[in-house]
Formats: structure tokens, sequence, C-alpha cells
């Protein structure tokens, strides 16, 4: 259970003002179609995660535990500072290509392709490393990411305006710094 709140937890986090929820603003705005954007982003979170969460356990199992939890608590630092950099809507985010498959195609396509490297796909490796429950990893990131996004979807831009991107970056920054100093305190033996 610990792994599921604590991803779901640090992945809804993470995703505030991210690259991939200024994309389902944008499809929400530009496609006024709720429905099948919710269930693009559900399928194409799923899929990602599941193969970021079977990269993080690869890693752990090939590093082995003492080096993993160096690994992590650094790693998990590094998301705190990179949780800080806000993401920015470039001209390609904001004028998504002609839905010629459809809405639920094109969010499940362009949000799994804007999700590969992005924090909360990095902090899903991570999780996977961390924690030996897989599935309860990618239900809980996978229930982070629509946390944040089924609001984005269904309020559209009025929600964006109504939140403290700044405040939330640095309460998730927080998370991830409490995150890497508990692993490198159990690394060192504390």
């Amino acid at each position: 259970m610990e792994a599921f709140l604590v991803s779901s937890g640090v992945v809804a986090l993470a995703e505030i003002g991210d690259k991939t929820q200024l994309l389902a603003l944008v499809l929400a705005a530009r496609y006024c179609k709720p429905l099948p954007i919710v269930g693009g982003i559900f399928v194409a979170t799923l899929a990602n995660h599941a193969c970021a969460a079977l990269v993080g356990a690869w890693a752990a199992a090939a590093a082995g535990p003492e080096v993993m939890r160096w690994v992590l608590g650094l790693g998990f630092i590094a998301m705190a500072a990179w949780t800080l950099v806000p993401d920015k809507c470039d001209d390609s985010d904001a004028k998504p290509l002609t839905p010629r498959f459809g809405v639920f195609v094109t969010t499940l396509v362009a949000f799994f392709l804007l999700e590969m490297g992005d924090k909360t796909q990095v902090a899903t490796v991570a999780l996977a490393a961390k924690y030996s429950a897989l599935f309860a990893v990618v239900v809980g990131t996978t229930a982070g990411m629509m946390l944040a996004n089924v609001p984005a979807v269904l309020l559209g831009k009025a929600a964006a305006h109504r939140l403290s991107l700044k405040l939330v970056r640095g309460g998730a920054a927080v998370v991830f710094l409490a995150l890497g100093v508990w692993v490198l305190l159990k690394a060192g033996g504390i």
C-alpha cells in the first residue's frame, strides 16, 4: 500500500504544471471532448509507466541494493531540483495535429511520446527501483497522473489560473528532497 500511495502522491505533484499537463489543457481547449482525451491519457500513461517500471525493476536487480540506494537517493534529490524548473508550452505543443485518427488516438500517441523522459516517467523508474511492488507502483503513478490531468481536462484553462504552480512545484520538490535524503540516510546506515 505504501508503494501505491507514495507513487500516486509523488507523480500527482510532479505533474502539476508539467508539459504533459499543458498538453492535456491544450487538447481539452482544442477538441472539447473530455472523455476520449481522458481515455487517451489513461492508456498512454499506463503503457508508458509500465515500461518505465520494468526499467526501474531491471536496474534495481542489475545494480544491487546498496548501489541502488545511492543512485535513488541522489536521483530523488535531482528530481527535487528539476521539479522547480517550470515547463513551457512551446509552439508544437500549442497546435496539436489535426486528429486524423480521432481525439482518443491523437491524445494517446501525443501523450505517450511527450511523456518519454519526462519527470513523471523518471520518477516511475525510481519508484519501481525503490519498491519491489511493480504493480502497485504502476497503478499508483497512473492514478497520480489521472489525479493531476483529469481536472485539467475537465476544467480547462480556468483550473490553471487558480492553482499556484510555483507553490505546488515547491511542495513537490520538498517531497522529492525528503525522499532522497531518507534513502541516502538508509544507504549510510543511519
